[in-house]
């Protein structure tokens, strides 16, 4: 594998969104055609939750973010299941309900669920693909397929969600079986603070692997949000 997908069992707060609360600046475009039917459910990957959150919030969106935990990455042939046991939940109080997770492992299941269920995901084959664009994260793993990715959520979680959970807490030694084809480090950052950047480093340096940054923003989740709400509204 070329990609990291452990993340942290950790539950972020769903929250809720309001359209036209108190100085939030609402994009009317999507906010007007959603509005006619009520807020819509958001069935996400608990390591986008909050990202997600804060983007509907800034844009005023009507979106409320209901996440399931991030460890379900380390079994993602049960992200489908988990996805369709919520869906008729949450259909009793929203209109519309909707799934923020790309393919994640799934290899196609989770298409199927959303299929049968009459639901739209975000695009790509990962969270990377969201957070960077897929054209973007082809050409970084054609350049060097030895690329072990992280985002702000795993390297604010790395020692819970890596370290922990592959027991390089207990058997350091480890690190060599599981990361031997491994060339680099890159951190698709949206946000990065000094901690997160001195995290970043130290993550780097216990896979004893050199550490490129590149800055995402919110972007690539704005749009892949924008577009997903686009289409439920029509």
């Amino acid at each position: 594998m070329t990609v990291s997908s452990i993340y942290s069992p950790s539950r972020p707060d769903p929250g809720r969104v309001r359209v036209g609360a108190p100085g939030v600046a609402v994009d009317r475009d999507v906010a007007d055609r959603i509005v006619a039917t009520d807020r819509v459910a958001i069935v996400a990957c608990g390591a986008l939750a909050q990202d997600l959150n804060r983007v509907a919030r800034d844009h005023g969106w009507p979106v409320d973010v209901h996440p399931l935990p991030p460890l379900l990455h380390n079994r993602p042939d049960r992200i489908a299941r988990e996805v369709a046991r919520l869906v008729p939940v949450l259909r009793r109080t929203y209109r519309a309900v909707a799934v923020g997770y790309a393919d994640c492992g799934t290899y196609g299941e989770l298409d199927e669920i959303c299929h049968r269920l009459r639901l739209r995901r975000l695009g790509g084959q990962h969270c990377y693909d969201v957070l960077a664009g897929q054209a973007r994260m082809r050409e970084l793993l054609e350049r060097e397929p030895g690329t072990y990715l992280l985002t702000d959520f795993l390297v604010r979680s790395f020692a819970r969600t890596v370290v922990v959970e592959l027991g390089l807490d207990r058997y350091p030694e480890l690190r060599a079986d599981y990361f031997r084809h491994y060339r680099r480090v890159v951190w698709l950052t949206q946000r990065p603070t000094a901690e997160l950047v001195e995290k970043a480093e130290a993550a780097a340096g216990l896979l004893e692997l050199p550490l490129d940054v590149i800055h995402v923003g919110d972007a690539g989740l704005a749009g892949e949000l924008r577009a997903l709400l686009g289409e439920l509204a029509g």
